[in-house]
């Protein structure tokens, strides 16, 4: 009789044959070996006749793994149940076109038969669709093997508290659109006039006012008549906008600008920076051993505050001891430790009021490869791994937001260090950037330690103290993190920092402005 492992072995085989993208329909695999990997914790059901494939290493609650192969499981369900017979709905399709980041709890599609219908997915999305044959979209195309509206028709087709929900999604799109005619084109053949208001209202509000001017006059021509009505609400475009060759960068500037008067008013004020240097790079150092321990327990490592002294005091030897050499806490204690040091050298360029933005941009690589060198030369990971930004998809667990795709990062980083330098104030730079670096999560691993090396680089570059996010306060923190990332409050964030500044300044005997 063949063995456990055996069986589970030959079921996988036959897994491997049949999975696409990550997704498997249960007529594919024989119902003994999808019960044994569903068993195993290598197949988990969506919905009826769907399963896609699954870590057995993740928690029962774990929603990671849906969230990487929602898309996945979208695409082939769609196609396979309907060919090319369905869209997107006008809202969902801007979403794709801007990059939205956010797993959204409902998708509508449009479907030319089949009737109306909505399925429950995990993690308590679903997917509502709707018969319309008569008004199936025609000005479609194909988006990473989607159907959906192409963005002038999105636009037109979108709902007036779209642009009151989605802010970012909105400015973004209609600044992706190179030319008004495309907009009016479409406004002209619906005869829209309360439409053509509200994207003229909208042009207005983002300073394209020769945008509006020509949906305006165009519609006016043809006999109607047009009031401007801006649908935003208690959103700040981007200064001087202009076109989008990008829908990423213009996410991250759209969500600087409007977060950043938010920040400017919790925060306080930046002291300056001191006259004292080296005083202050003392009190870094004072509280190294403190800093690691929070830091790389908010991580998941069983990290001790002995293993860091250990470390620090160059007593982990892993050339001579086996224990060391395979002991990935003292991995991580000691990459930590290494990447504090260059941090630790980057604010001493920033405390001669250097440009902190030019160092933090050029700087964060090498915080990066101090951080992950001992694992390559332990030989747990490649060299290659040090080689810089992520070349693959990332997912945060269970988070609603997934982190921009791998051939959007540089465009992302280089809008977060353009914002950094344009950035005035301080504080407004240390939260804004931790926040926008961890929701582009440009690296395989590190996101969460290089974002708070990032936030005290720039900390230090007002005068502020080095700040401790302390383990304690791990759920609020990471709760903070997806209110900004999914709902666009960076309120709660900027709060949850200001608290931990003054903690950390009180540790440090220092006094924070209020």
């Amino acid at each position: 009789m063949p063995a456990p492992g055996e069986l589970l072995a030959a079921s996988l085989e036959e897994l491997h044959k049949v999975q696409k993208d990550g997704v498997v329909r249960s007529s594919e695999i024989s119902r003994v070996h999808r019960e044994r990997l569903i068993r195993n914790g290598f197949l988990m059901k969506v919905v009826k006749g769907w399963l896609i494939i699954t870590n057995p290493s993740m928690r029962e609650s774990e929603s990671t793994a849906w969230y990487a192969s929602y898309w996945s499981f979208v695409r082939r369900y769609l196609s396979e149940r309907f060919s090319s017979d369905y869209c997107l709905s006008p809202e969902a399709s801007i979403k794709r076109h801007t990059g939205a980041t956010v797993i959204p709890s409902q998708l509508i599609v449009i479907t030319k038969k089949k009737g109306a219908q909505t399925l429950s997915l995990p993690s308590g999305t679903s997917m509502l669709l709707y018969q319309d044959k008569r008004n199936l979209p025609v000005e479609r195309v194909k988006k990473d093997g989607l159907w959906i509206l192409d963005l002038p028709a999105a636009l037109c087709k979108a709902q007036p508290s779209f642009f009151k929900n989605n802010p970012y999604e909105a400015e973004i799109a209609l600044r992706m659109v190179s030319d008004p005619s495309q907009l009016l084109r479409i406004l002209l053949d619906k005869g829209g006039s309360a439409v053509a208001g509200r994207i003229a209202g909208a042009c207005m509000f983002l300073g394209e006012d020769r945008f509006a001017k020509r949906i305006i006059n165009g519609m006016a021509a043809a006999g109607y008549k047009i009031r401007p009505v801006n649908p935003f609400e208690r959103h700040t475009p981007v200064p001087g906008g202009g076109r989008i060759t990008s829908p990423y960068m213009g996410r991250i500037e759209a969500m600087w600008m409007s977060m950043r008067r938010k920040v400017a008013d919790i925060f306080p004020a930046p002291p300056g920076i001191p006259a004292d240097r080296g005083a202050y790079l003392k009190k870094i150092d004072e509280i190294f051993v403190n800093d690691a321990y929070n830091s790389l327990s908010i991580e998941g490592y069983k990290v001790t505050r002995e293993l860091i002294e250990r470390v620090r005091a160059g007593k982990w030897n892993p050339d001579k001891d086996e224990n060391d050499k395979n002991h990935r806490e003292a991995l991580a204690a000691k990459g930590y430790s290494l990447a504090f040091n260059s941090v630790k050298a980057s604010i001493g360029k920033i405390l001669k009021e250097e440009d902190a933005s030019q160092i933090v941009e050029a700087d964060h690589h090498v915080w990066f490869t101090h951080m992950f060198s001992p694992s390559v030369q332990a030989g747990i990971l490649r060299p290659s791994d040090l080689a810089g930004y992520r070349n693959d998809q990332v997912y945060i667990r269970g988070s609603y937001h997934v982190p921009p795709p791998k051939e959007a990062i540089t465009d992302c980083m280089d809008a977060l260090f353009n914002m950094i330098k344009k950035e005035s104030h301080a504080g407004v730079r240390a939260v804004m950037g931790h926040f926008i670096f961890v929701f582009i999560h440009p690296y395989t691993d590190g996101n969460g330690r290089i974002g708070r090396f990032l936030m005290n680089a720039l900390l230090a570059s007002g005068g502020y103290p080095w700040t401790v996010i302390r383990l304690e306060r791990r759920r609020e923190y990471m709760t903070a993190l997806e209110d900004a990332s999914v709902k666009g409050h960076i309120s709660r964030f900027a709060r949850f920092i200001k608290d931990e500044l003054k903690y950390s300044s009180q540790l440090q005997g220092r006094v924070m402005p209020r």
